[in-house]
């Protein structure tokens, strides 16, 4: 299978190893996989601040540059779902560029879920013990339908223990602009998160989506919490921490 990697934004600029994780994943899998190098941004924080023509010009960007590939793999529910849900609707208007889209959502994934449910990976690399609570991110799990993936290629790592948290499948507060936005509140649905974490006593919350990720670790820091990990699932998978 020959397979683009989409890296996203905050993968690139805050923690580049989730990429390189990914890429080991994917070679565990037995994928061909490129890394095009002109992806920047899939226009979801454009799309969400309600500038449209921005929004449509990155989905257009991106359209051509992941064309032709066997399947578009991300490890973001929130980048595959705008790509995969929200492109078609963007360029309804335009039956070229729509129909470019359609392709392209139809063949784009979620790292988990690409895994599970198309390269049937039947080991991973990594070796991490301990135990681990899942947050489900909004995007990935509504969007997508990511809930049971990541706990099924957690459950192939021998000496991981999966201490399911109340609330798994509530918002963690970073929500992209809504953060910033409305800070209070997104605040509040932060601290809520992390004592409902902290009570799974845990070693480490892991998810799919690193914006997730980095709101929960600022509060989990900020409440004194200096041990917790804060994991992506590529990372924990391939051994790349």
């Amino acid at each position: 299978m020959r397979v683009a990697l989409f890296v996203t934004c905050l993968v690139d600029l805050m923690r580049p190893r989730i990429g390189f994780a990914t890429l080991k994943l994917l070679a565990a899998a037995g994928c061909d996989v490129v890394v095009p190098e002109g992806q920047t941004c899939c226009g979801q924080p454009a799309y969400n601040a309600g500038d449209r023509p921005a929004a449509i010009d990155l989905a257009k960007k991106v359209i051509a540059e992941f064309a032709g590939y066997d399947y578009v793999v991300a490890p973001s529910g929130s980048c595959a779902d705008h790509i995969r849900n929200k492109y078609p609707e963007l360029l309804a208007g335009d039956p070229d560029w729509q129909a470019r889209a359609a392709a392209l959502a139809g063949c784009v994934y979620e790292l988990t879920d690409f895994l599970v449910n198309v390269a049937k990976l039947e080991r991973v690399p990594g070796n991490f013990a301990g135990s681990v609570t899942y947050h489900d991110s909004c995007s990935g799990l509504r969007g997508l339908g990511i809930k049971d993936q990541p706990r099924a290629l957690l459950a192939k790592l021998p000496q991981v223990e999966l201490r399911e948290m109340t609330g798994a499948e509530e918002c963690c507060g970073f929500g992209g602009t809504f953060s910033v936005k409305f800070g209070d509140i997104s605040a509040a649905i932060a601290e809520k998160k992390c004592r409902h974490l902290c009570a799974a006593g845990a070693d480490a919350v892991v998810g799919g989506d690193l914006g997730c990720l980095l709101n929960i670790e600022g509060k989990l820091r900020r409440l004194g919490d200096e041990t917790t990990q804060v994991l992506h699932v590529a990372e924990v998978l391939a051994g790349e921490l």
